[in-house]
């Protein structure tokens, strides 16, 4: 998996004032990479995954994934479907679908089989194999994390967007969650773009990056 951004701009108006949130980015990402990025907030960090995941669209420049240029005659819900995975600050769980039922929701709405063996092993990677049938109102904001984690895994993206994963999390459910992320790249090669605010989840990206004034540096 390859995926670069070239040349990247986007803008915001608010009426008679327009703010300039990227101005240029350029960003290889290849198979494995934990690509992590900071920020000040509203410096761009939400938009430039956002555009990432064409969730939004960029005012000018080009993505490439695996050298194909991916442009407006795309099917992205397809693309997104097949490839992408996301995790938000906010886990956006079912309240009435149980744990196990929630982390099936992308084989749900794609209409394909589920990999039953494959999620049997996911729910002892994550250490949810006792919470399957609990419902999320019922969980930990720490094992609710690891569900909406889970979920964005289950189909085998190539590529996970992070954000903010660890902004409603306390200080244990952080920790758990940064070794969680490092043993999935470590162990199933996930490569990964988290924006973050935590220096601890900064830390852990092999390449790591600062968004401000709509630049974006390498550190």
């Amino acid at each position: 998996m390859k995926l670069e951004l070239q040349k990247i701009a986007k803008s915001f108006s608010d009426g008679e004032n327009q703010l300039n949130v990227l101005n240029g980015i350029d960003l290889s990402i290849n198979n494995g990479d934990i690509i992590t990025i900071k920020g000040p907030s509203g410096s761009g960090k939400s938009t430039l995954l956002n555009i990432i995941g064409t969730i939004d669209f960029a005012d000018s420049g080009s993505i490439f994934f695996d050298n194909i240029k991916l442009n407006n005659s795309n099917n992205f819900e397809k693309f997104r479907n097949e490839n992408l995975g996301f995790v938000f600050q906010f886990h956006h769980l079912i309240p009435e679908l149980s744990v196990e039922e929630n982390v099936k929701l992308p084989f749900l709405i794609s209409g394909e089989n589920v990999d039953e063996k494959y999620i049997d092993d996911l729910f002892v990677f994550f250490d949810l194999n006792k919470k399957r049938n609990s419902f999320p109102n019922y969980l930990s904001g720490g094992e609710k994390q690891r569900v909406a984690i889970m979920r964005s895994f289950v189909k085998k993206p190539s590529l996970i967007l992070a954000d903010e994963p660890t902004g409603s999390l306390d200080e244990k459910q952080v920790i758990n969650t940064i070794e969680l992320f490092k043993k999935m790249n470590s162990q199933y090669k996930q490569t990964l773009v988290i924006a973050t605010h935590d220096n601890r989840v900064f830390d852990i990206g092999t390449k790591k990056f600062l968004l401000n004034n709509g630049v974006l540096s390498n550190i």
